[in-house]
């Protein structure tokens, strides 16, 4: 079974800052990530959050106008090999 993640995509890293901050207060489990290049090619901070959670992440950006390109869902990539090089 393939794991789902699920992103916040930035057209910044301050708009991703404010936002983590924002969630942190509401007790709202982010953290802070690399966005994948499979979901953009913009911003390189996203946060990675639970599906459960995104109603209320929706809001908060919402209620405090914080910019945000989207929420995409992203298949997880599990390379084993990746860093190996023996």
């Amino acid at each position: 079974m393939k794991e789902i993640q699920h992103y916040v995509l930035f057209p910044n890293h301050d708009n991703g800052m404010r936002l983590y901050k924002k969630l942190k207060e509401q007790g709202v489990k982010a953290v802070i990530a690399p966005t994948p290049r499979s979901a953009s090619k913009c911003c390189g901070i996203s946060l990675l959050v639970r599906e459960e959670d995104i109603e209320k992440i929706r809001c908060c950006v919402q209620e405090n106008s914080i910019e945000i390109l989207d929420i995409v869902t992203v298949e997880k990539d599990v390379n084993p090999g990746r860093d190996r090089y023996c």
